[in-house]
């Protein structure tokens, strides 16, 4: 068999496929490897974007147990009908009932009832923790939300956060004899009086000092419903008086306040029978308002 003549400076045409080959493979893998780092450089700049900040979380991430919170000697005295049992009936009255809850870290309460000669005096203690599962929202700003529905439920209106008074542009000074023109647009020569009781004129009507008929706001005891300092974040104080069965009067006084993400409501009431006179307003407020504050002390602890 007769062999191939070699040439020098000549390639076969096998290897030039073969080289043209491998050329696009390479080209190929280059291309691919370009888009994937370009996909994936959008990809970390969508999730970082994407990113919000996390509101913190609440100050108390659990309660206290309620019914041993208030102290005896607090409790005989919110509960004057217990001084006329006897020590084992005046023991189960102290001992208070806790309120069925489902979670003992998010809500609990407790209540206590004591009798009297004339009437009954009703202890019911309520501790809430607030929790929001929005992650932009604390759960102290989702607790002012509880609150603030209370204290609207209760009659007390939230102040409104007064709008930015509009400073008014500064002008040059005109000059006498000319004209300007007012914010409603009408022109006034200047040296000119703006109204007529700056010119010493009469007053138009509905303006001024009102008649001696005119009704007064009706003048108030500081015992109505209302806002109070020093007790936690927020707090207020609700007072109703009302009608039982038969001739009896039974007042009932809401004290609540917020801290953090936390908040205690004390309800005091006491209804009186027959001809007794109508619970006592300032009283009733005073003991329920001590027993907030002690509570208040509770929770700093």
């Amino acid at each position: 068999m007769q062999r191939k003549r070699y040439s020098p400076g000549r390639v076969p045409g096998t290897l030039l496929g073969l080289g043209a080959g491998l050329a696009v493979v390479a080209g190929a893998l280059t291309g691919c490897s370009a888009a994937d780092t370009a996909e994936d450089v959008t990809v970390d700049a969508k999730a970082g974007a994407a990113a919000a900040p996390v509101a913190p979380p609440g100050r108390y991430r659990t309660l206290f147990e309620p019914c041993g919170a208030v102290p005896q000697a607090t409790l005989r005295d919110l509960l004057p009908g217990t001084a006329a049992l006897t020590d084992v009936e005046r023991a189960a009255v102290l001992r208070g009932t806790a309120a069925v809850t489902y979670d003992t870290d998010r809500r609990v309460g407790c209540a206590w009832t004591a009798d009297s000669g004339n009437g009954t005096h009703r202890l019911v203690l309520d501790v809430e923790r607030v929790v929001s599962y929005d992650p932009t929202v604390s759960d102290a700003a989702r607790a002012q939300e509880v609150y603030t529905r209370k204290q609207l439920a209760a009659g007390i209106a939230v102040p409104e956060t007064p709008a930015p008074t509009p400073t008014a542009p500064t002008t040059a000074a005109t000059a006498p004899g000319a004209t300007k023109v007012s914010a409603t647009g009408a022109a006034t020569p200047t040296g000119a009086p703006s109204s007529p009781t700056a010119s010493g004129g009469a007053t138009p009507p509905g303006t001024g000092a009102p008649s001696a008929g005119t009704p007064s706001a009706p003048a108030t005891t500081g015992l109505e419903p209302r806002l109070l300092g020093g007790l936690g974040d927020i707090a207020f104080v609700g007072d109703t008086l009302g009608t039982t069965g038969g001739s009896g009067t039974q007042r009932v006084v809401s004290v609540v306040f917020r801290t953090s993400n936390v908040i205690v409501t004390v309800e005091y009431r006491q209804r009186t029978t027959g001809a007794a006179a109508a619970p006592d307003s300032k009283e009733l407020q005073d003991r329920a308002q001590n027993l907030a504050r002690l509570l208040a002390d509770r929770l700093e602890e």
